[in-house]
This record gives structure tokens, C-alpha cells and sequence, in this order.
């Protein structure tokens, strides 16, 4: 069966990093895993993003749709969510539509969060995210295309029953992904556990 798990945190976390890295293991292990980035789904969802409350809500129920609809299939083994999702809500939303998810919440304070985002290049996601929101909450000023923004102007709900915390705060990425990888070892052992018996090392080749 295949499990959907939800990569949640605050932007700057390290989730992206975590599980760009445990999706590289998984295909260096022979399992067949997709990525799901909210970030780039939404720009599929909605061509021209406002960015708006109601835009947000929308895409995370389109994400969870979208992850649910490909794990009714058997194309993959899993499908890893990779998106901040601030309300527990669209998390648990999720949660209702396939039988097989977990939540991996990677979990890091807000001053770290911060610390990491400033130093993120222009992508997906816009570059200075908090700096700029915290220009806007304290002098009012307008950035085009910058939303509410998680852990400034809307908090991130955690969930206590989360399948798996990392501790994005002291760990660095390899350690975050091993935390990962023995989750999932324990969690879908019919599936992952055969072949996930160590995590790859950093430096093996690209699958063909």
C-alpha cells in the first residue's frame, strides 16, 4: 500500500532539504518515491498566485487531493508532501482522505528558522521571507506577492500526535534524513524495510 507522508515546518526548518535527502535514499534503494512541493504545486494550481488567505486554504486542499489521488494508485511506494501547512487542519485534512499517512513535523525554533531563511537564494519561495515581513509588520510596508507569512503574522499549530519530530534545531540534514529513514523503516516495514537496511552514503552516483 502506498503511504503518504507530510514534511511540515516552519519555512527555513530544513524540511525541504530533509526530504529532498530521503527521497534521494529511497531511489538509491531501488523504492519508487514522489516529491510533492507545495511551492511549485501551487503555481500549477493557480498560474498568477495572489497569495491571498483564501488562495492558501485552497491549494493545501488541491495538495492533499493531489497526494491522496496518487497514492490510490501503485506507481509509487510513496509520496513525501513537502509544504509548511500552518493550520493542523490541512494536515489533518490529509490525513482523512488516505488510510496510510504520518506527519513528520521538522521542528526548529523561530530564531533558527530565521537565521536559515536569510541566507536562502531567490526561488520558489521569495528570498528575505521573514525579514520582509517583519519590515511590513513593524512599518507597514507592501511587498507584491509576499502572503501571510508562517511564524510571523500567522503562528505554526503543531500537532503533538505527529508519527515523527525532528529535531531540525541541533541535527544537520544527513542526521535529520536518518531520523526519517528509520521512521519509515518501522512505519511501512512490508515495503521500505527489505531495502532501506542503511541510508545511502552522500557521495553514491545518481540512479540511471
Amino acid at each position: 500500500m502506498t503511504g503518504v507522508v507530510w514534511f511540515t515546518g516552519l519555512p527555513g526548518s530544513g524540511k525541504s532539504a530533509t526530504a529532498k535527502a530521503v527521497e534521494k535514499t529511497l531511489a538509491l534503494s531501488g523504492l519508487r518515491a514522489l516529491r510533492l512541493e507545495l511551492d511549485a504545486r501551487r503555481k500549477v494550481y493557480f498560474p498568477k498566485p495572489t497569495y491571498s488567505d483564501k488562495e492558501r486554504e485552497e491549494a493545501y486542499r488541491r495538495f492533499a487531493r493531489e497526494a491522496a489521488d496518487i497514492a490510490s494508485g501503485d506507481a509509487y511506494d510513496l509520496v513525501l508532501m513537502d509544504g509548511s501547512a500552518p493550520r493542523r487542519a490541512m494536515r489533518d485534512y490529509a490525513r482523512s482522505l488516505t488510510p496510510r499517512f504520518a506527519e513528520i513535523h521538522v521542528r526548529c525554533s523561530l530564531a533558527t528558522a530565521m537565521a536559515r531563511e536569510s541566507a536562502r537564494p531567490e526561488g520558489l519561495v521569495m528570498a528575505g521571507l521573514y525579514a520582509k515581513a517583519m519590515l511590513r509588520k513593524t512599518t507597514g510596508r507592501q511587498f507584491p506577492g509576499l502572503g501571510q507569512v508562517i511564524g510571523v503574522d500567522v503562528p505554526f499549530e503543531e500537532d503533538p500526535e505527529a508519527e515523527c519530530v525532528v529535531d531540525a534545531e541541533h541535527l544537520p540534514i544527513e542526521a535529520c534524513r536518518d531520523v526519517v529513514l528509520a521512521f519509515l523503516r518501522a512505519w511501512l516495514p512490508e515495503t521500505l524495510a527489505p531495502r532501506l537496511d542503511l541510508p545511502a552514503p552522500d557521495d553514491a552516483p545518481e540512479p540511471a
